[in-house]
């Protein structure tokens, strides 16, 4: 019977400097890599890739002045954003339906759109006599 003396083989990983981990940080929280990827194409644990995102993060933050009050401010104008979008959205899907006679927003919207861009129509046939 012979023995067997496999030895789970170690990782060996390179030292990384600062500009490296702070491109592999701006990659994985903009989601262009995975942490398990950045992982092995940089050879580096993905433990200190998590030491990196936890230290790193809030540095960077610090570094560019975002306060808490910044971070909501710029989160409520992005709301601001979307909500404009999405109003613009459905008026160009409520002119479709009047145009077309097609209910399409019934068919493949959730309820509560389908359900804003129905008063849309509604306020537009007002509008229109």
């Amino acid at each position: 019977m012979k023995e067997q003396n496999q030895h789970c083989q170690k990782n060996s990983y390179k030292k990384v400097g600062y500009d490296l981990k702070l491109l592999i940080i701006d990659q994985i929280q903009n989601a262009q890599i995975s942490i398990n990827h950045a992982s092995d194409k940089y050879q580096v644990s993905r433990a200190s890739i998590y030491y990196w995102l936890k230290k790193y993060s809030t540095l960077e933050q610090k570094k560019q002045g975002m306060s808490k009050k910044d971070e909501i401010k710029k989160l409520k104008e992005k709301i601001e954003e979307l909500e404009f979008v999405k109003d613009f959205q459905q008026d160009i899907i409520a002119d479709m339906e009047l145009i077309t006679g097609v209910d399409m927003a019934k068919k493949s919207l959730p309820k509560t759109l389908a359900d804003e861009i129905e008063k849309k129509k509604l306020n537009r046939s007002k509008e229109n006599g």
